[in-house]
């Protein structure tokens, strides 16, 4: 016989036996039991034996096989139920613990949210609106002309060869919640917008804004003096004082631009005003009737009143906040104060 094969299983036992890992034992099945293991070196070598040795070897080359089979797989078991921790762990527990760090809302979620949620009291509701939009609901069906200097490619970001675009301003909002309803509505669209603007104190690319409208029957510019004069009480207080100045918005008509004395000084002027005692806070006006005509509002039917207003700046005034990129900057000593 070419093989002692008692001694081939005691090594071979002694060799699984002492492997240390999974790795070890993989080692020795590829050894013994591999393709080009022992196990068939043996099998190969046995049409060169005479008939008497073939039976002889074939069986005990079998016997090991088996044998060897069922002494891997029982060490793989083994291994993996060995407990591998240190049997001693090096801790004291009288040593204080570290406590992880609590997050908090964000400085601009959290105006975004007191901002909605007075428009809520007075029975808007909230609606989400896509940050990618089409040229329509962004532009035209606003009553912005194709020759608006805010469509020229400088001023948008547009995508997809110009068939879409990212939103600029959260009015499209509006034109999906009339396209959709009919009045009576009372809306808020909070969300963000962008605008390739160079990043400076005063401009990001990116920012917050909350359009809001309503739209029934009758409804007058006095309406609207009272929405915004309510909201502007809420969060700012109600000692501070109101002003509606004449503006130009191409979706509004009459328009807008609606200032609140200076939350710093009360009125009396100083370097946040300019020392104008006013702060512009938003632009509004009642809406215009070719905006009704695209969505698809009976003529002279409805009326209704818009606004707008930048979250970013909302916040700066209400916290004495100077530069608008300290609330992107993630930088824990700004945010922890709020």
């Amino acid at each position: 016989m070419l093989w002692d094969i008692e001694a081939l299983k005691k090594k071979a036992q002694e060799e699984i036996n002492s492997a240390q890992d999974l790795a070890g034992v993989d080692a020795m099945r590829i050894k013994y039991l591999g393709r080009k293991g022992i196990i068939a070196e043996i099998f190969s070598k046995l049409p060169e034996l005479s008939a008497e040795e073939k039976s002889q070897t074939g069986k005990f080359a079998n016997e090991l096989k088996f044998f060897l089979t069922e002494l891997i797989n029982n060490k793989v078991q083994q291994l993996k139920t060995i407990d591998h921790r240190p049997k001693t762990v090096d801790l004291d527990i009288t040593l204080p613990g570290i406590k992880p760090e609590i997050g908090t809302r964000h400085p601009i979620t959290q105006v975004l949210e007191e901002i909605c949620a007075i428009f809520t009291q007075m029975g808007f509701k909230i609606f989400d609106s896509p940050e990618i939009e089409t040229e329509f609901n962004n532009f035209t069906a606003l009553n912005i002309p194709l020759e608006h200097p805010s469509r020229d490619a400088f001023d948008t970001f547009y995508i997809r060869r110009q068939k879409l675009l990212l939103r600029s301003h959260t009015s499209p909002g509006q034109i999906r919640v009339m396209k959709k309803y009919k009045p009576p509505l009372a809306v808020v669209v909070p969300g963000k917008v962008y605008r390739p603007d160079a990043v400076d104190a005063s401009h990001s690319f990116m920012f917050h804004q909350v359009e809001g409208f309503l739209v029934d029957e009758r409804v007058r510019f006095s309406d609207l003096k009272g929405v915004l004069t309510n909201f502007s009480q809420e969060l700012f207080g109600s000692d501070i004082k109101m002003r509606f100045r004449p503006h130009f918005f191409p979706f509004t008509e009459p328009s807008a631009e609606v200032d609140i004395s200076c939350v710093m000084c009360e009125g009396k002027g100083c370097s946040v005003c300019g020392k104008k005692g006013w702060l512009e806070i938003l632009g509004a006006g009642m809406i215009h009737p070719n905006v009704f005509k695209a969505v698809g509002y009976p003529k002279n039917k409805y009326t209704g009143f818009a606004f707008g207003m930048g979250v970013e700046r909302i916040a700066m005034l209400k916290y004495g906040i100077d530069d608008i990129r300290l609330f992107f900057e993630n930088d824990l000593r700004f945010l922890r104060q709020f």
